[in-house]
């Protein structure tokens, strides 16, 4: 096992281990089913991811559990929905500075994310990253 592959959390890890696109594919379906239900007051301008493909909202709120803050994410694309709940698996598990350094093409890369990207999802991913590494 790699680094990187030691690194991936739960759904990272069962997205890697898939042994053929049908069971890729319904891990990643599955994941976004278990995608935090976004509260619909986060679902506005100033949470709206530019340059995606599909509609994607993404906020970082501030909440009373031990780690203080918390992303949610929605997209009506079930892939899309798969793809955040990974990334939002790993950037809940992180403090700031950690987000803004990691590197999360890697870490896509890893769990086999990237090859089952088109490049117009892949180009709105990376801006849904770019913005879990301003928050």
């Amino acid at each position: 096992m790699t680094k990187t592959h030691s690194e991936l959390l739960p759904l990272a890890l069962t997205l890697s281990c898939a042994k053929s696109w049908e069971d890729f594919t319904r891990t990643l379906m599955l994941a976004g089913k278990a995608l935090p239900t976004m509260p619909p007051q986060l679902k506005q301008d100033a949470t709206s991811v530019k340059g995606c493909e599909s509609p994607v909202w993404l906020a970082y709120v501030e909440t009373t559990s031990e780690n203080g803050a918390r992303f949610f994410a929605f997209s009506p694309s079930k892939v899309i929905r798969g793809v955040l709940a990974v990334l939002l698996e790993k950037a809940n598990s992180m403090e700031q500075a950690q987000r803004r350094d990691f590197d999360f093409d890697t870490y896509l890369e890893a769990c086999q994310l990237q090859r089952y990207m088109s490049e117009s999802r892949g180009n709105g991913i990376k801006a849904v990253v770019e913005k879990l590494k301003a928050y």
